[in-house]
């Protein structure tokens, strides 16, 4: 218990040195990761490496609307590029191309709900909708993501 008390002060400042601008990097690959572990179930149902699951597609499907919905602003804040901030990969051209960054942010909503109308009918008609949600997730990552 002691050891255990001396290791946390010992690591206490070095967990509080983080700024602001990693706290939003943080939380800003926190909500990608959400939206990975949503496409992981799907993509991994649409090339058999699991068992389709209607219950399981829809509710990935689902979360992935909800997380489209969801107000990105505060996690793109200006100074938390991968020239500003270690460990990340946003590139700077989100901050130089905030109209294109929209249009792909809609775009992927547009696919998001066009795969939760399906996603729970049948591999087929949700490995059918993959494609474009996929397709919006690359023209990001093509754009604005550092490999």
């Amino acid at each position: 218990m002691r050891y255990a008390l001396i290791a946390a002060l010992i690591a206490a400042p070095a967990i509080s040195l983080a700024g602001p601008a990693e706290k939003t990097v943080e939380a800003r690959q926190g909500y990608f990761k959400l939206l990975g572990a949503n496409m992981g179930v799907l993509a991994g149902m649409a090339q058999g490496k699991v068992d389709y699951d209607a219950d399981a597609a829809q509710t990935a499907a689902d979360n992935m609307v909800v997380l489209s919905t969801y107000k990105l602003a505060p996690l793109f804040a200006p100074g938390t590029s991968s020239e500003d901030v270690k460990d990340t990969r946003a590139l700077p051209a989100i901050w130089k191309d905030l109209p294109g960054v929209t249009a792909k942010a809609s775009d992927f909503g547009a696919a998001a709900r066009a795969m939760q109308d399906v996603a729970g009918k049948g591999k087929g008609e949700m490995a059918g909708a993959l494609g474009a949600l996929g397709g919006s997730c690359k023209g990001c990552h093509t754009a604005y993501r550092a490999e």
